[in-house]
């Protein structure tokens, strides 16, 4: 299915609309995110979260097992799968048509998250910290966000430096697009990276360039929830930056997101519905 055509995007057997955009909804089963880690200490927990996400207007629920803040040790695979799998599936059984999307970049985590009833493979990595994952992923019907990274979690803020982000990033992108066309598979959603191995100057530079990649033809993802970007220029915690995360979530709305990664989904969703009338203004 060709996004540019449609105007949405296959993921496993739903379809996902992106003619307007949506919230994509974080759950961090860790104990050391940055922001949200050990929240949840229960099923019940994790079951109420998943529904406030979804009665305030996600259309995507987000589910990670391990930290990738800037500074994280990996897991192994075992426990990220120990981690994962049980609360995915009972997420999965609780609310089977939302679309569910599994943050990994290993092989057999994403292999064992679709088989559990996962909609999309959401790579840190873009394939680059698992020579398997694009050909399992070019297999699937599963949508898979190709993002960004230069480094890996636990160096990627020591000293980034790029001649020009903005072109680094898209060849990366374009170097990366070979291996999916070559197997046919178009149903990929493109996340710049922010926060990823970049500095707060290089963040704004993609933030500025995100209508570039648009024109590639794949929907875009924008994670800047509560990000270093936000708290270093503004001089806060990532507690306090809920208002810089709506501003800067709006501008990436203004220059072509398609997809919004957030902590706190109704700003989100109210951002995105005034972002809506903002633009039907224009042609009224």
């Amino acid at each position: 299915m060709n996004f540019l055509e449609n105007q949405s995007i296959q993921c496993g057997t739903k379809s996902l609309d992106l003619r307007d955009p949506v919230v994509m909804g974080i759950l961090n089963l860790t104990p050391d995110s940055f922001f949200d880690g050990g929240n949840y200490s229960s099923s019940e927990d994790l079951l109420k979260k998943v529904e406030q996400m979804i009665n305030d207007g996600a259309s995507i629920i987000d589910i990670g097992a391990i930290s990738t803040r800037p500074g994280a040790q990996i897991l192994t695979s075992e426990e990220e799968t120990e981690r994962l799998i049980e609360p995915l599936a009972l997420i999965r059984r609780s609310f089977p048509d939302v679309i569910l999307s599994v943050d990994t970049f290993r092989k057999t985590i994403a292999s064992a998250a679709v088989n559990e009833g996962a909609d999309i493979i959401n790579d840190i990595s873009g394939g680059l910290m698992d020579d398997e994952m694009i050909p399992y992923i070019c297999m699937q019907k599963v949508a898979y966000v190709l993002m960004h990274m230069q480094g890996t979690p636990d160096t990627m803020q020591v000293n980034p430096q790029y001649d020009n982000v903005v072109q680094e990033v898209a060849e990366f992108f374009m170097s990366q697009f070979v291996r999916f066309k070559q197997a046919g598979k178009e149903n990929i959603i493109l996340d710049p990276g922010f926060g990823f191995g970049k500095t707060v100057d290089h963040n704004f530079k993609l933030l500025a360039a995100i209508q570039e990649y648009a024109s590639y033809c794949y929907p875009i993802l924008a994670g800047v929830s509560r990000k270093s970007m936000i708290n270093k220029v503004l001089g806060i915690s990532p507690s306090d930056a809920l208002n810089g995360t709506t501003v800067i979530n709006t501008m990436a709305l203004m220059r072509g997101a398609h997809i919004l990664r957030v902590h706190d989904v109704k700003p989100a969703v109210e951002a995105i519905k005034l972002y809506i009338r903002y633009k039907q203004s224009q042609y009224t």
